[in-house]
């Protein structure tokens, strides 16, 4: 291990881990085996299946296992299953796909997305440490920032999202994590992975890099390739993909780290249900093919919306408009589905737009196949999660709409916003 790396992670090397799981692939992947490909295919083997096994995983709905001999007891806790909590073969073949879309060295399975952020903060801080928060960032890890972690004693700092010399001037000898969104929420600003990692790597001691990239996907940015420690998703998104199960998921790009929160995920019993594991591998098998439709028809409504005399000004990270378009281009695949655009006259107008659409819904969350507006300032964003300062400080103004722009003929989506503009 370098030296640089040995004072990142020599905290792990005193902890007594227990025996790793040995896991494996039902299928044999090169190096230039496609995203496509791994998304569809990807499953743990489950036991010794030598004439037949299924081509779908079967959901482990049992809290605990037969174990033939005593003897084999430790082989079946590395190789096989004793305890539903522990592992099962539902939440490990969710997992391990995650794992290989990802690029890293383990991926665990959670039951929300902020439970992944959490349970990942909380294993890795302790009492004297220091974090860097991104502003904006998710409402919800805004609040657990803000209102939690100084109940553990950790200090915290916010900045403006995706500003690297905004994170480096608040680099303190205590600083643990670095964390980023990216695409961040509810703005669109794109954190430059590359430039992230180099300034970890520059803090004394070491610093951990952790990035939600939820907005992405696993399929259209490989957060991990960047050098970055730990990528986080909220599986309830595009990994789910069908507004039908609440997860979240964690990856690692260093093998020993990915062990020790493992170990930390089973002690705190924060683990997924295997239905609901179950139904996000069944998300991941589509989820190129849905990535694809949502970029295009969100690139067609923000072109749209860019000419549109009622909207300030439209933010899409597919828009040679958006001022990190270049920096996108270079870590994104495509522009993922989420659209943000500010109307013309503010609050009011903002809540005009959304109370009048017809075929779009009026809902919280993204991701799905179903297309989805949000209004922030009055919503996942609004005074009781911050307030009018804190929104205008990250540049949440309160005209700002995000659209969750779904699987359905861009037309048909075009001519909603039309109507509903017209009532402004």
């Amino acid at each position: 291990m370098a030296d640089k790396d040995q004072k990142k992670f020599g905290f792990l090397s005193n902890y007594p881990f227990c025996s790793p799981r040995k896991l494996e692939n039902t299928h044999e992947y090169d190096a230039d085996t496609k995203l496509d490909t791994i998304a569809v295919t990807a499953q743990c083997k489950l036991g010794d299946q030598n004439l037949a096994s299924p081509v779908v995983p079967s959901i482990s709905l049992s809290s605990t296992f037969r174990i033939n001999n005593v003897g084999e007891y430790k082989k079946c806790a590395e190789e096989g299953y004793i305890y539903g909590r522990l592992a099962n073969h539902s939440c490990e073949s969710a997992a391990e796909a995650i794992n290989l879309l990802e690029g890293g060295t383990g991926a665990l399975i959670f039951p929300s997305g902020m439970s992944a952020i959490t349970t990942t903060l909380l294993t890795l801080l302790q009492k004297g440490d220091h974090v860097i928060f991104p502003d904006p960032l998710y409402s919800g890890t805004y609040r657990f920032a803000k209102d939690m972690l100084h109940k553990y004693g950790i200090e915290i700092s916010i900045v403006e999202a995706g500003n690297i010399e905004a994170y480096r001037k608040e680099i303190r000898p205590n600083t643990k994590v670095l964390y980023g969104e990216t695409p961040t929420n509810p703005t669109l600003t794109i954190l430059d992975l590359d430039a992230f990692v180099e300034l970890a790597k520059s803090v004394e001691g070491g610093s951990l890099t952790i990035v939600d990239a939820t907005f992405a996907s696993p399929y259209l940015q490989q957060t991990l390739k960047h050098g970055v420690d730990i990528s986080i998703h909220s599986c309830t998104k595009y990994i789910g993909g069908h507004s039908d199960v609440i997860g979240g998921s964690i990856c690692t790009s260093n093998k020993q780290l990915y062990e020790y929160i493992a170990e930390l995920q089973r002690q705190m019993g924060n683990i997924q249900s295997p239905f609901d594991a179950f139904l996000m591998l069944r998300g991941i098998r589509t989820l190129p093919l849905r990535m694809v439709k949502h970029s295009q028809n969100a690139l067609t409504i923000a072109q749209y919306l860019e000419q549109h005399p009622k909207i300030n000004r439209v933010f899409y990270p597919g828009l040679a408009s958006h001022p990190q378009h270049e920096i996108a281009k270079k870590q994104m695949s495509d522009f993922s589905g989420m659209v943000v655009f500010d109307v013309a006259g503010g609050l009011e107008a903002g809540k005009t737009l959304v109370a009048n659409v017809k075929l779009i819904v009026l809902a919280v969350s993204l991701g799905g196949h179903e297309s989805l507006i949000e209004h922030s300032a009055s919503m996942t964003h609004g005074e009781e999660i911050m307030s009018k300062k804190e929104r205008e400080d990250g540049g949440i103004t309160d005209g700002m709409i995000r659209l969750s722009v779904g699987l359905e003929n861009a037309s048909d989506l075009i001519k909603d916003l039309e109507q509903a503009l017209a009532k402004m």
